[in-house]
């Protein structure tokens, strides 16, 4: 099963995200504990965002959900 991340043999490992210090392989891509609580404190404070695309905005309506028999999307 492919990842999403390339091996690159002999390359030197990604830095910590946070500090830039060595990363560890357990903790990767973070260098320690600490830093990778660092970051999910910020996800967690939404100092971190994923972008939306435009459209992608919730207009209030209900959610259909496929399969689900007596959806009509009319309240």
């Amino acid at each position: 099963m492919a990842g999403s991340r390339q091996s690159h043999e002999g390359a030197a490992p990604e830095p910590c995200p946070i500090c830039r210090r060595k990363s560890l392989p357990r903790l990767r891509p973070f260098c320690s504990e600490r830093c990778a609580d660092v970051d999910l404190g910020r996800w967690l404070t939404d100092a971190y965002a994923v972008p939306a695309e435009d459209g992608d905005e919730d207009d209030g309506g209900p959610i259909l959900l496929p399969g689900i028999a007596g959806q009509t999307g009319e309240e």
